[in-house]
């Protein structure tokens, strides 16, 4: 930070409303280079779609995808070793991009990935759906089934996401049991079953059929028990972290847990004596160069040089998932925009406009101070424009 303006400092906004001039960074930080899938865990990173810009569009309408640009931001998360959790909330599903959009999306996205040899699996819901009196778990069960079919032809592995509809028909523990009985029983290759928490999603409060966490969990668990042949693992988004933990050292043999805690990461990779987690992020969108360098260090048993890669990013994320967690996704695409993955800041479903710009301009910053941006010359350049569009001028 600086007290007068300088080519090299920007007017930011701070929290409380004032403006105050920041010195960015002039040259990017070296980081390694682009390797091989990490061998010490799983990592997938959540990835999230590029809108096309010059679509004529409404919030209401199909989302507009510019699939050239999305797919290319695929090929740069594979290229950093990452597996690709495709078509999850990240890429907006539930929040701007329909089934249909999603579907497309699943197919483009597992060709790309038998093309480039990379990791990819993909989300299984149920949003085609919207819940109605009458609507049944057999609805509910169709209507995942036909999303599950999509995902194995195009040779993804299924994630089975949390249901808004299952939420909204299912009376209690066991209608959630029979549900995922019946799905997991004609799944041809094991799933990762996905428990996300009501602050990422409000309408899947009380998700395995109770409020109560504790009563939840043993629901799931029981679930998990009952077909671990058919789960490669579990998906945790609870932004706690010693539920997590509590849960993880439960799961059966050969079950991994997958953490999708976004404000504790680096501690749950980096796991104790009793074991691991292994990484499915929206988090790692942004971060894909840092995540990929922290785990391989983890691969040659270096937890300290994993934390000090990874630890120094969490304040960005605390910031991006902060309340209302689920408008994440417009920080996300904004450091994609920053970074130069993408030539604007545009998003399906207009959701460029949930976040404010005090908190897009702590982001920008934390994002700068991390030294995160390829190019900060472009990231300084294209910050500039969007203040100006707000009215902030140097």
């Amino acid at each position: 930070m600086t007290d007068a303006p300088t080519p090299d400092t920007l007017r930011l906004p701070t929290q409380d409303g004032a403006l105050e001039h920041y010195r960015h960074r002039t040259e990017p930080v070296a980081r390694a280079a682009e390797g091989p899938r990490p061998a010490s865990r799983v990592v997938y990173s959540a990835a999230h779609v590029v809108a096309d810009p010059l679509a004529d569009v409404g919030p209401d309408d199909r989302a507009a995808v510019d699939w050239e640009s999305t797919l290319a931001f695929r090929r740069h998360l594979w290229a950093h070793g990452l597996g690709v959790a495709e078509a999850m909330d990240t890429a907006q599903r539930g929040m701007g991009l329909d089934w249909s959009g999603a579907a497309e999306l699943i197919r483009r996205s597992a060709a790309e990935a038998r093309a480039e040899g990379g990791l990819i699996a993909c989300g299984v819901g149920t949003d085609q759906l919207t819940p109605a009196p009458g609507t049944t778990l057999k609805d509910v069960r169709a209507a995942y089934e036909e999303q599950l079919e999509v995902v194995e032809s195009a040779g993804a592995q299924p994630i089975l996401m949390a249901s808004r509809a299952l939420a909204a028909v299912a009376s209690g523990p066991q209608e959630y049991a029979e549900v995922y009985d019946h799905l997991l029983r004609q799944s041809q290759e094991p799933v990762v079953l996905h428990w996300l928490g009501p602050m990422f999603d409000p309408a899947l409060d009380g998700y395995w059929g109770d409020a109560d966490l504790d009563t939840a969990t043993e629901t799931f668990l029981s679930v998990i028990s009952d077909h671990s042949d058919k789960v490669d693992g579990i998906k945790i988004s609870l932004l706690d972290a010693g539920r997590e933990v509590a849960l993880r050292r439960r799961l059966p043999d050969g079950v991994r847990c997958y953490t999708g805690d976004d404000f504790n990461y680096p501690e749950l990779i980096a796991g104790d004596a009793h074991g691991f987690s292994h990484a499915l992020l929206g988090i790692f969108d942004p971060l894909a160069p840092l995540a990929a360098e922290a785990v391989r260090k983890l691969d040659t048993g270096d937890t300290e040089g994993f934390r000090a890669v990874l630890d120094p990013t969490v304040p960005l994320s605390r910031h991006l998932f902060k309340a209302p967690t689920r408008y994440y996704k417009t920080g996300v695409v904004f450091l994609a925009w920053l970074a130069g993955h993408q030539d604007h800041f545009t998003m399906v479903g207009g959701l460029q406009s949930a976040r404010s710009l005090p908190h897009l301009a702590h982001a920008y910053r934390l994002a700068d101070e991390l030294g995160l941006f390829p190019d900060p010359q472009l990231a300084a350049s294209r910050m500039r424009q969007l203040l100006a569009v707000h009215g902030v001028t140097a």
